[in-house]
């Protein structure tokens, strides 16, 4: 059997970038958002082993990793695990989309 590869949306890509964007100019350096960076790679390579360890979502087949004050909502299939969004719990909720 083929091993999983992490696929990162569009989205995703923008939502992570802001997301560590954000910690560098709010933290005058870039210390957070490095060990922010390598918490969530650590969770996405725990996720590649463990698809199913999000929580459910509302919409199926969506679930979250919550890592810290994050959840990253992904969805698997058999060769992928495809990474939706990066959202930030702190937020209006109303202000979410997953897709």
């Amino acid at each position: 059997m083929a091993k999983r590869k992490i696929i990162w949306s569009h989205r995703a890509k923008i939502s992570r970038y802001e997301i560590l964007n954000f910690y560098i100019e709010k933290n005058k350096n870039n210390t957070y958002s490095r060990k922010l960076n390598k918490r969530i790679n650590k969770e996405l390579r725990l996720l590649l082993k463990f698809p199913n360890i999000g929580i459910k979502t509302n919409i199926e087949e969506v679930r979250g990793l919550i890592i810290e004050n994050f959840i990253i909502f992904y969805e698997t299939n058999k060769d992928f695990i495809i990474i939706h969004y990066i959202w930030d719990s702190r937020q209006n909720p109303e202000n979410l989309r997953i897709k």
